[in-house]
């Protein structure tokens, strides 16, 4: 019976050990099969955005060249106007007034000349008879001259009050639409207040900052290229939607902005349809070609503390996790300044389930492939 006891306890040991072996074997981490992409250099064009403010290609504020009650108003904000067109009437009364005392003054003057004319006529006649002496009639040429003076001082003085009584009526300089009027009729206007303002928007300006570092790059490569002629740019409305007209570079400020380091950029946009407005805003694109760009796939990366990561696959196909410095972003790629090379190869997707030091079985992605993805995802 003893030997029976030890034999049972043998045979039991051995369930337990290999039950133990089945439990270790199902325990083991399943390798798994991930796609994996090679970086390679390619050529690319890289999209960067600043936020530009749109103004008018003109825009002027139209001010009280005279005082006086306004008397009309012949048009309503967001009107569109003609270069010409009767805007604002002021009362005209006083300066009417001052242009008939101008035009008195001159037909006066003009008697007075006359008068003096005579006078020198007269005095001639004398002088040649010896009646009157040769100073008489010097006296009646300067009085002539003075009274032809008259006349163009009196001339003078009904030009500036015409000018005045037409400064009465306040017309659009240009074709534009009429902005914000503050004063309603019958408010007494003071000389040089501001009535309202125009805006040519038949075409828009807009202004983006730059960085030194990107205004250095912009021109090297306009130096290069002159052939290239005008940089064309596009523009993100605010809603984010993509403006349908493309712009041009027109010009750059001569200066850079102190503290900010950024000089200013501008350029002109059609506005067919008058959807831009002076003052609104928008997010300027501008393109840059880039060759030999190491581009890795948005998919690949991820982030740990504001650092951006992907998971590199050595020869022996284990992983190991390494940080980068991004230059921007490329559609659905990271544009890579530094911390990985060309040939390396990354693990592409499936990356939260992954950890350093794991083997896995990669499975290679062409970089046509995700380049074909990108487009698809883009439509």
């Amino acid at each position: 019976m003893k030997n029976y006891g030890i034999l049972a306890a043998l045979l039991m040991g051995a369930v337990l050990i290999g039950c133990t072996g089945k439990e270790a074997q199902t325990d083991q981490p399943e390798t798994l099969t991930l796609p994996v992409v090679k970086l390679a250099r390619q050529s690319t064009t890289l999209k960067k955005e600043y936020v530009g403010t749109l103004e008018a290609v003109r825009n002027v504020e139209i001010r009280a060249r005279v005082s006086g009650f306004l008397e009309k108003i012949f048009v309503d904000e967001g009107q569109p106007v003609r270069q010409g067109q009767l805007l604002f009437k002021l009362n005209e009364a006083e300066y009417q007034a001052e242009l008939d005392k101008a035009k008195a003054n001159l037909k006066s003057a003009v008697a007075g000349a006359k008068t003096a004319e005579v006078e020198l006529g007269r005095v001639k006649l004398l002088v040649d008879k010896n009646v009157v002496s040769p100073s008489e009639l010097e006296l009646a040429k300067a009085k002539l001259d003075a009274a032809r003076a008259s006349i163009d001082e009196a001339k003078s003085m009904q030009d500036n009050a015409a000018l005045r009584l037409s400064h009465a009526s306040v017309k659009a300089p240009f074709d534009g639409v009429i902005n914000r009027i503050p004063f309603k009729m019958g408010s007494l206007i003071e000389e040089g207040a501001l009535l309202t303002s125009v805006s040519d928007t038949r075409e828009v300006y807009a202004y983006f900052d730059v960085s030194e570092k990107e205004y250095l790059a912009y021109v090297k490569k306009h130096r290069k290229n002159p052939s290239e002629g005008i940089q064309t740019v596009e523009m993100l409305l605010a809603d984010d939607s993509k403006y349908a007209h493309k712009g041009k570079i027109e010009t750059v400020e001569s200066v850079f902005e102190e503290g900010a380091g950024t000089i200013a950029f501008r350029a002109r946009f059609p506005n067919p349809e008058k959807l831009l407005r002076h003052g609104s805003s928008g997010k300027i694109r501008l393109a840059n070609d880039v060759d030999d760009a190491l581009l890795v796939p948005q998919k690949a990366v991820f982030e740990v503390q504001d650092k951006n990561y992907v998971y590199i696959v050595d020869a022996s196909n284990k992983v190991k996790s390494r940080s980068f410095v991004t230059q921007g972003r490329v559609d659905q790629y990271y544009l890579v300044q530094s911390g990985l090379e060309p040939g390396e190869r990354v693990v592409y997707e499936g990356i939260q389930n992954v950890r350093d030091g794991m083997q896995i079985i990669p499975e290679a992605v062409s970089a046509d492939s995700l380049s074909s993805q990108s487009t698809l995802a883009q439509q």
